[in-house]
């Protein structure tokens, strides 16, 4: 049996995040709730999640040295996922009930609110996508009326370079969002792939697969 990589969901204490956990445990991983430090630094992917207001995830995530931890990750190439609200504080800025964040800044960019309701959502997977190839007609579960409706690093992406270009996935309507980044070892969702049924836990799966298995157990 293949080694499985060790996944930290980090628990900056603002969300319920069992149920993502138990869905990155489906997908393959030996899964880690906590907020150590040590161990997230250690972990083969690191996860940033939840549901609630930036207002009250940025303060708890800088409290327990998640900056830090996510930068040193992604400055050493290693994997990084930010669900929902996680996503959101990836960028620049988070704009909600009239109240500015200031987010992680690893994105340029402001997240504010959206016309879209909350529910399913078509996707406008561009080529290319590793986590959502083949799933062009599949629904994702949106949990938050908040998203960027725009990805300023491709506007100002040199055309001569030898860096990976960002692949954007957008969604479908009259009103469009970013859906998904996939940005080297660091990913963004929008959409909430434990509440997307199949084609979200193939997302899932195909981000867990991509990990390296070289994190070392935790002790007893």
């Amino acid at each position: 049996m293949p080694a499985q990589p060790l996944v930290v969901v980090l628990d900056h204490g603002a969300d319920d995040l069992s149920a993502l956990a138990e869905a990155l445990t489906g997908a393959g991983a030996r899964v880690v709730v906590t907020a150590e430090k040590r161990v997230a630094l250690a972990a083969d992917g690191l996860v940033i999640a939840g549901r609630a207001r930036a207002a009250d995830v940025m303060p708890a995530l800088r409290s327990i040295g998640a900056d830090q931890v996510v930068d040193r990750r992604l400055a050493g190439g290693r994997a990084v996922l930010a669900v929902g609200v996680g996503m959101h504080v990836m960028f620049s800025e988070v704009v909600q009930d009239d109240t500015a964040t200031e987010g992680l800044g690893e994105w340029a960019g402001v997240v504010d609110a959206v016309g879209a309701p909350a529910g399913p959502a078509e996707v406008e997977v561009p080529v290319g996508s590793a986590l959502f190839a083949g799933l062009e007609d599949a629904r994702f579960h949106v949990a938050l009326e908040h998203a960027a409706r725009t990805f300023p690093l491709l506007d100002d992406w040199p055309a001569d370079t030898r860096l990976v270009v960002p692949l954007v996935t957008w969604s479908r309507g009259d009103e469009r969002f970013v859906v998904a980044v996939e940005n080297g070892p660091l990913v963004g969702l929008q959409v909430h792939p434990e509440s997307s049924g199949e084609p979200g836990a193939q997302v899932l799966a195909r981000w867990v697969s991509s990990l390296p298995a070289t994190a070392p157990d935790l002790p007893e």
